[in-house]
């Protein structure tokens, strides 16, 4: 087993099956991903589409309108375009430094309630929107919905999951984001009010979901947390789970200020972790084709058509890998395809760059780009979607919201969402202005993140498959390097038993 890796031997194991109410209750709450995935996928339709660039940039449709000859990896540089964009994640980054102190008072359902009503007026807003002014406030109450969201859907996933299951059913949240991008895709031309469908869907869903036991026990519902748990696991044997999620409770009742303790040296593993997977999640290079794959799809050579073509393709590459996440993440773990995962995008991304780099050059003028030629391209482009989607996509959500112990989730999950919405607001804003100077150099730029984030997973991300949330912190205790950040009286409560024995064994190369 490589450095960091962990294995679960025997363990706590809390009593409770898979049943079918827990199950509607999680793909109800994931299909909060469906306006985070919508709106990522009509983005990058809408920049593209001659009415609408006609109407709020002329500039930008002047340019494209030009002859073909011209440098196309320049035509659509233009920093208010890419604002339209990017202001999205600058409310969603705003957004979840507020939904934190909702979803920690007030409940995870409350706050995805809300993502749900402010993501369906920006909805309407921008369907009316007649100049620049009027999008950009309506992409802002979008954004004020991403970041409720995606701040409490993931913590609500893994909350509610039997720990066995969790990872499959937390990834139905990244698995709502690439439907809503693939269904975006399909009607980004016939049907632009399409964003008050996903709105409505968990607005209305949320209405009816119930709150997790964890939830409960935190805002004081001892008894109802009880009942919730039981209806959960499908069985009445639910009192050491309980204990531990009360016990877990008290001890963040004792945190006066979560934000602050943040930076405790004891936190120092969970904060890392909160940043560094949102940030390297977002150097991937992912949303390089997500925002604009139809703009990058008609920059190498492909007309209107067959660009929204190819974006509808990669949407479903995108949809079918994250079903094969679902089915691999609780059997072969985190790490393997968070590792493997890097390597298959490391070696698309290189040749996606020789590919546009041997044909376009550096001035940006393809010539006559046979049809093989877009082929290869567009199947290579396929291959790094399917690596993302079954590996950093579901699971840059999925660990950062299983690995925070109870006291600090809230306010971890909002800096890890913060992280998140930060830089892809940055990777959007500045993309057209790098494609037009790094030219097919961009995606050896990703690449060269890919190269980092997989070294610091090897050397520094625990194995989390299998071990129940609140027993988390025994295996940031047994790492080889984070257990040094971690006192021994600091464990949770179910962890007072020795550790190897009948708990978590850790096999590492240091």
């Amino acid at each position: 087993m490589p450095a960091g890796g962990f294995v679960p031997r025997k363990g706590k194991e809390y009593p409770g099956n898979l049943t079918p109410f827990v199950t509607v209750t999680c793909v109800v709450a994931a299909m909060g991903g469906l306006i985070f995935g919508y709106d990522i996928g009509i983005s990058g339709g809408v920049t593209t589409m001659a009415p609408f660039l006609k109407k709020f940039f002329p500039s930008v449709y002047r340019k494209e309108q030009a002859d073909s000859s011209t440098n196309q990896y320049c035509k659509f540089d233009s920093q208010k375009l890419t604002m339209f964009t990017s202001s999205l994640y600058l409310a969603a980054l705003i957004a979840s430094l507020m939904a934190s102190l909702v979803t920690r008072k007030l409940g995870r359902k409350l706050s995805m309630l809300l993502g749900g009503i402010l993501f369906f007026a920006g909805a309407i807003i921008n369907a009316a929107a007649q100049d620049v002014a009027m999008l950009i406030v309506g992409r802002m109450l979008l954004g004020f919905g991403v970041g409720f969201a995606n701040q409490s859907v993931p913590l609500y996933l893994s909350e509610m999951a039997p720990y066995r299951y969790r990872g499959a059913l937390n990834i139905g949240f990244q698995l709502s984001i690439t439907i809503g991008i693939l269904v975006a895709n399909v009607l980004n031309y016939f049907f632009p009010r399409g964003a008050m469908v996903p709105a409505a869907i968990i607005t209305v869903g949320a209405l009816f979901l119930p709150d997790t036991p964890n939830s409960l026990i935190e805002r004081g519902n001892h008894e109802e947390a009880e009942a919730k748990l039981k209806r959960i696991r499908g069985v009445d044997d639910v009192q050491e789970e309980l204990n531990d999620l009360v016990a877990a409770s008290e001890a963040s009742k004792l945190v006066e200020h979560p934000w602050r303790n943040l930076l405790q040296r004891k936190y120092r593993p969970h904060l890392t972790m909160a940043i560094a997977i949102p940030f390297f999640q977002q150097l991937t290079g992912i949303n390089v084709i997500m925002f604009y794959a139809p703009v990058l799809f008609k920059t190498i050579g492909f007309g209107s058509d067959a660009s929204l073509m190819s974006a509808v393709i990669t949407g479903c590459v995108n949809v079918a890998a994250t079903l094969v996440s679902i089915y691999g993440v609780d059997r072969w773990g985190r790490r393997f395809l968070f590792l493997e995962g890097g390597t298959q995008m490391l070696i698309c991304q290189i040749i996606i760059a020789v590919c546009i780099g041997v044909k376009f050059g550096i001035h940006g003028d393809p010539g006559d780009l046979p049809k093989w030629y877009a082929i290869v391209v567009v199947l290579f482009i396929c291959i790094y979607v399917a690596a993302f989607a079954w590996s950093w996509g579901p699971l840059g959500w999925l660990v950062p919201s299983e690995i925070f112990p109870l006291e600090i989730r809230s306010a971890a999950q909002s800096i890890n969402v913060s992280v998140n919405m930060l830089f892809t607001f940055a990777v959007a804003q500045v993309f057209l202005t790098m494609l037009c100077h790094l030219k097919f150099g961009l995606f050896l730029f990703f690449a060269a993140f890919v190269v980092l984030m997989s070294f610091f997973v090897f050397f520094l991300l625990p194995e989390t498959k299998g071990i129940p949330i609140e027993e988390m912190n025994v295996v940031w205790k047994n790492h080889p390097f984070w257990g040094r950040f971690f006192p021994d009286d600091d464990l949770p409560p179910a962890a007072a038993v020795e550790l190897g024995k009948n708990g978590y064994a850790v096999k590492s190369a240091f």
